[in-house]
């Protein structure tokens, strides 16, 4: 038998007060429980968004210490549902400095993390008079591409920059996933132009289901992000647009 299954992406507004982002994803997540939905999805780096060195080292911790992530995990098992953090910046090693990952982990209705998924491709980029931004700076790229078999899709995994490089999608769809998932802090300056351009064509280029909850508004001093947290289906169609303010958005797919 054919389920259809009611999904959510939250926008966030993420910052440099882990605390702050911590409410406001529990806010979210409890929200989009109430609206039915049984599979959630956070945007990348929920957690914190600072290139504050100094700031980073003391309030970064290893995974299993994680508040989000420890919410999400009680909230998951809570309510039997599926959780996304679509990623978090956590440190590798706690007695190392200056040594972190861009983490996606999936969350299953027991409670306990499922699949990892350390983001691949660093965003390194130079726009004259718009950005400079060096990723690889502060994060360990990871290795490995990641597909996860659940009840309502085989889901494969990529975060934000990822997008650019269309073999990682490919792999994903050779080797079976029907909804890939793009948890994203995606610019201004780039999302403007390219945000929704690459995800319909990867979307249609494999023929699967794209989620995409995205960063939005200003995430400090020198960071904005594009929003627009986009649902796309297989023809790359977007079926979902969050615009450019928080929220959550409600989907109800079958994927087959």
């Amino acid at each position: 038998m054919i389920h259809s299954t009611k999904i959510a992406l939250i926008q966030l507004s993420s910052n440099d007060k882990p605390e702050e982002n911590y409410e406001q994803i529990k806010n979210y997540l409890h929200d989009s429980i109430a609206k039915g939905a049984k599979f959630i999805l956070t945007p990348e780096v929920s957690n914190f968004i600072s290139n504050d060195k100094t700031l980073r080292r003391r309030v970064l911790s290893v995974e299993y210490k994680d508040p989000i992530l420890k919410l999400a995990k009680e909230i998951a098992l809570k309510n039997q549902v599926w959780i996304l953090i679509g990623s978090l910046a956590i440190k590798i090693d706690e007695e190392i400095n200056d040594s972190y990952s861009n983490r996606s982990l999936l969350i299953n209705p027991n409670g306990k993390v499922v699949a990892r998924y350390d983001k691949i491709h660093m965003f390194d980029i130079k726009i004259k008079g718009k950005i400079n931004f060096k990723e690889s700076k502060y994060f360990a790229p990871g290795k490995d591409a990641i597909l996860v078999k659940t009840p309502f899709a085989r889901l494969g995994m990529t975060i934000c920059y990822d997008l650019r490089f269309p073999i990682l999608f490919n792999r994903l769809a050779k080797a079976g996933a029907n909804l890939i998932c793009v948890p994203s802090a995606f610019t201004v300056p780039t999302g403007k132009y390219h945000w929704e351009l690459l995800l319909r064509a990867r979307a249609l280029e494999n023929k699967v289901y794209i989620l995409a909850p995205a960063q939005c508004g200003q995430n400090g001093p020198s960071r904005s992000t594009w929003g627009h947290s986009l649902v796309v289906d297989p023809l790359g169609e977007v079926i979902s647009d969050l615009g450019q303010e928080p929220g959550t958005s409600i989907v109800e797919l079958t994927i087959i």
